[in-house]
């Protein structure tokens, strides 16, 4: 049964790819100053990172279940099933969104099948899944064997990342007022990675920018499983310089098949700030839990 794959823009593919491909992308919605704007597929990161540090105030919104609803009926009345792949419910609300849609769609089309997926992650790991969806589909598998490749993706799927700035954090409650002015103080820098449940923990904390990117490269090489034959994420926050020495860690001991390097999204990136450096590969099957 022909099926289609849909996605939100917190998968923070590039323009060009989603393009190329095809991909069915919803957009989130989020506001500058009191302006709302939905998520271009090609925002101008530089611009609205810059914003952020002269002191914009970002507010951001998950995707209500009309929005769902609305986007998928017409896929649904074309007599396709479809698999919806979700940002990670431990950071938002939109895939309990999507859910609801998907129940009441299922209701009024009880032929078709609606697949919500979590992918528990973000940015590129959620990017990730949808790739490997589209190349599932591609060759002809079924709904069914997509979504089973997805849910061994989503359980390798390593997420780690590190702040140039401890407030951002400190708004979104990742940590209290204290820890980030001592942080701050000592110019100590946390790492941070995406548990089993997609919720944002601290992983380490490390003294200075360098060494917190080296971490970065530390996990890729102790924990990357087939690196040659998988594509790796990072996504930057306005940091080119610092993705480009990351790009050069990790080419140096385990090279991947190929290097997505984008500007991160500004729905997630908001959250964590100006300068965020984010990496996402995949390890073995118990790989979130390191």
């Amino acid at each position: 049964m022909a099926f289609e794959i849909i996605t939100d823009t917190s998968a923070n593919l590039p323009g060009e790819l989603i393009r190329r491909l095809d991909i069915d992308v919803i957009p989130f919605y989020y506001a500058v100053n009191g302006v709302e704007t939905h998520q271009e597929e090609d925002f101008d990161g530089p611009e609205f990172y810059n914003s952020m540090r002269e002191g914009a105030e970002v507010n951001t919104s998950q995707i209500p279940p009309q929005r769902f609803a609305d986007h998928m009926e017409p896929i649904l009345k074309e007599g396709k099933d479809i698999l919806l792949i979700s940002m990670s419910s431990g950071i938002s609300g939109s895939c309990s969104s999507a859910e609801i849609a998907a129940s009441e769609m299922r209701e009024q089309y009880p032929e078709r099948k609606i697949v919500v997926f979590d992918t528990l992650s973000a940015s590129l790991a959620e990017g990730i899944h949808v790739l490997e969806a589209v190349e599932m589909k591609k060759r002809g598998a079924s709904l069914e064997e997509t979504e089973a490749k997805l849910q061994e993706i989503r359980k390798r799927m390593y997420q780690i990342f590190t702040v140039a700035d401890l407030k951002y954090l400190m708004r979104t409650g990742r940590i209290s007022k204290l820890v980030a002015a001592v942080g701050t103080a000592l110019n100590l820098k946390p790492v941070l990675k995406g548990n089993e449940q997609g919720q944002i923990i601290q992983y380490s904390r490390v003294r200075g920018r360098k060494k917190a990117i080296d971490a970065l490269a530390e996990k890729y090489n102790e924990l990357v499983k087939e690196a040659g034959s998988q594509t790796v994420g990072i996504a930057h926050a306005d940091c080119p310089e610092d993705a480009q020495r990351l790009i050069d860690l990790l080419n140096e001991k385990y090279p991947p098949k190929e290097i997505l390097n984008v500007c991160y999204e500004p729905v997630t990136g908001s959250h964590v700030g100006p300068g965020t450096l984010a990496l996402f590969f995949m390890g073995d099957l118990d790989a979130r839990s390191k």
